[in-house]
Parts: structure tokens; sequence; C-alpha cells
């Protein structure tokens, strides 16, 4: 029993942190939030809605500087104040837009949202019961070793849960009749805007796969299409 014992207090504090997370993911995104009121915007998310035989597809501005989009556990759509305004100066297309609003309706159809938080309560726990294990061992450097470990296997999960989410959004935008252009063309923006912030990685961007391989998986996508 006292084997299991550090274990059995990762897993306990892996599913507190997954609700404290929860919690303070919620009421970040409540108080920092109002929902999107844009016609052009609208109107392209209207017709994914009908692509989805959905009524609505409603779409937040979270206040927050960083170029980013993300879906939270709940289901919720948000696109950060700075990606807006990315595409009010004209930088971004409204049809690029459109592709990141479709990629996270993809995490959020294929239950990455959620799983995402599960995922990092869980690494949380992982690292811990590893810290302890291997740490029992090898006293020095044990830390270290869990923790790159860990990241390893989130690095991993993250960039398949990327390509299945650019999947979905490819194939809802060409349904919607937007086409799977505006995807590739916004990953070239986003690779273009790193460079230029002398190779900072936009936070969009982190953890994710190569933009030449995205647009790849894209493009091979596509050619299956074609053939069917």
């Amino acid at each position: 029993m006292l084997r299991l014992t550090p274990i059995l207090l990762a897993l306990a504090y892996g599913i507190v942190m997954y609700r404290i997370s929860i919690w303070r993911t919620h009421k970040e995104l409540d108080a920092k939030s109002t929902e999107l009121a844009d016609r052009k915007m609208k109107a392209l998310t209207d017709r994914m809605a009908a692509a989805l035989e959905i009524p609505r597809i409603p779409v937040f501005i979270y206040e927050i500087d960083p170029v980013n989009g993300l879906a939270a556990p709940d289901g919720r759509i948000f696109i950060t104040r700075g990606f807006y305004r990315k595409y009010q100066s004209g930088e971004v297309s409204d049809a690029e837009l459109a592709s990141v609003i479709a990629h996270e309706l993809g995490h959020v159809a294929l239950g990455h949202a959620k799983r995402r938080m599960i995922d990092f309560s869980g690494q949380n726990a992982l690292r811990t019961a590893l810290m302890m294990i291997i740490g029992r061992y090898i006293p020095l450097i044990g830390g270290w070793i869990a923790d790159m470990l860990t990241s390893l296997l989130a690095a991993r999960l993250s960039r398949g849960d990327e390509y299945e989410a650019d999947e979905y959004a490819a194939a809802l935008l060409t349904k919607a009749g937007i086409g799977v252009e505006p995807q590739k063309s916004l990953f070239l923006k986003l690779e273009a805007l790193t460079q230029q912030r002398a190779g900072m990685a936009p936070a969009w961007l982190m953890s994710h796969p190569k933009t030449e391989e995205r647009i790849a998986a894209l493009e091979n996508l596509e050619s299956r299409w074609n053939k069917t």
C-alpha cells in the first residue's frame, strides 16, 4: 500500500487540479469576454451553421492582446481581441478569421476542448507521480527527467489534436462554400509574423505542428477528396 501512495496522491492531485482549472477558466472567460457583433463575420458563421444544420455559431471576443483562438471546455468559441484587431486592420481576412473559428469548432466537436483540460490536470498528476518515483532513484535530476517526459507526451497529444481540428475545419469550410485556401493563407501569415518577431512564435502556434506540415496535410486531404 505504501508503494502505491505516491500514485494515489498524484491522482487525487490531478482531480483537484482539474476542478480548479475548470472553475478558473470559466471565471476568467466570463469576466473578460463579450459576444462578437460583426456583420461580415456573422454572414460567414451563419454559412457554417447552415452547413452544420444548427441555428447559429456564437463567437466571443476574449479581451487579451495575444493573437489566439480557443475553445472553452463548455463549448464556447473565443477569438482574442488581438486577433480581431488584425482582422479590423486588414491583416487577416474575414475568411481567414472564419477558418480559425472552424478550427476551434473542430476542437469542440472532436472532444479536444474538454480532453485538454483533463490532459492538463492529468499531466500535472503524472509529473508529480514521476517526480516522486524517479526522485527516489535519481535525486538530483529526477525532477528534470519527469518534466521532460511529461512535456514530450503533452506535445505529441497536442499535435495530433491540431491535425484533427484542421481536417474538421477544412471539411466544414468546404461544405459552407468558403474553401480551404483561407486556412493555408492564414498559416503562412502567422509564420511571417513569427519571423518578424525574431523567432518568437505567436500564441496560436505554440505547441502546434510546423506550418509547412499543416499545409501539406490539407493539400493531401484535398487530393483525396478530388479523387472520390
